[in-house]
C-alpha cells in the first residue's frame, strides 16, 4: 500500500536483519517494484553496485540494514520507511536523516506494531516530540491483501532456495565459514544477525 502511495518516488526501507532485507527485496520485485537489497553480507562490489543502481534511478527502492543509515552519499531520497524499528533513537535519527537532505522535503514513516510500542515511546521521548500518525483507510490497504499474500509465498520459497544454495558458487546469501563441526548451512539466528 505504501509503495503504491509513493509510486515514482525513491525510498529506503530499513530492516533489522539481512534475512528480512533479502526477503522484502524479493517480495517487492514480485509485486512489480524496482527493489534492491543492501546489507553487510554482500561483497563490496555488490554493495557499490546496489548503491549505484539506486543513485542512478534504475531501482527506486533500496531495502537496507543499518549499513545504509549513515556514512553513505545518497543525495536524493523521498521516503524512509522503517519496516523494523531501530532499537535506539540515535539510529532512528540517522535513518530518517537519509531523506529531506539539503533543504529538500521528504517523508519518514515507521511501522509500529503492538510489540514495538515501548521502543517507539522511547524514540519519541528522546526526540522530545510525539510523531504524527500516517492515516490510512483499512479498505484501501486491504485491496492489496491477496496479491501480497501470493508474493509472500513466492518470497518465502525464494528464501528457502537461497538458504539451500548458500554454499554453492554464486549464491546470493553467501555466509561466512561455518563453525567447526557444522555443515555448510547456518541456523536462522546466525543469518538474522547484523
Amino acid at each position: 500500500y505504501l509503495m503504491n502511495e509513493f509510486a515514482g518516488k525513491t525510498a529506503i526501507v530499513f530492516t533489522r536483519t539481512i534475512n528480512e532485507t533479502q526477503r522484502l527485496a524479493i517480495l517487492l520485485r514480485t509485486l512489480g517494484f524496482g527493489a534492491i537489497p543492501l546489507h553487510g553480507q554482500l561483497s563490496q562490489s555488490n554493495r557499490f553496485g546496489a548503491l549505484n543502481k539506486f543513485r542512478a534511478g534504475s531501482r527506486e527502492i533500496l531495502i537496507a540494514t543499518d549499513v545504509a543509515a549513515r556514512g553513505l552519499d545518497i543525495p536524493s531520497v523521498d521516503i524512509v520507511l522503517n519496516y523494523d524499528l531501530p532499537l535506539d533513537s540515535k539510529t532512528y535519527v540517522h535513518r530518517v536523516g537519509r531523506t529531506a537532505r539539503a533543504g529538500k522535503s521528504g517523508h519518514a514513516i515507521s511501522l509500529v506494531t503492538q510489540y514495538d510500542v515501548e521502543v517507539w515511546l522511547r524514540i519519541e521521548a528522546a526526540l522530545g516530540k510525539k510523531q504524527e500518525e500516517y492515516e490510512t483507510v483499512k479498505e484501501e490497504v486491504m485491496v492489496f491483501k491477496a496479491r501480497v499474500e501470493e508474493a509472500q509465498r513466492h518470497a518465502r520459497n525464494e528464501m528457502k532456495n537461497l538458504h539451500e544454495d548458500r554454499g554453492k558458487k554464486g549464491a546470493i546469501l553467501k555466509g561466512r565459514r561455518p563453525a567447526k563441526g557444522v555443515s555448510g548451512k547456518r541456523g536462522r539466528d546466525e543469518m538474522d544477525k547484523e
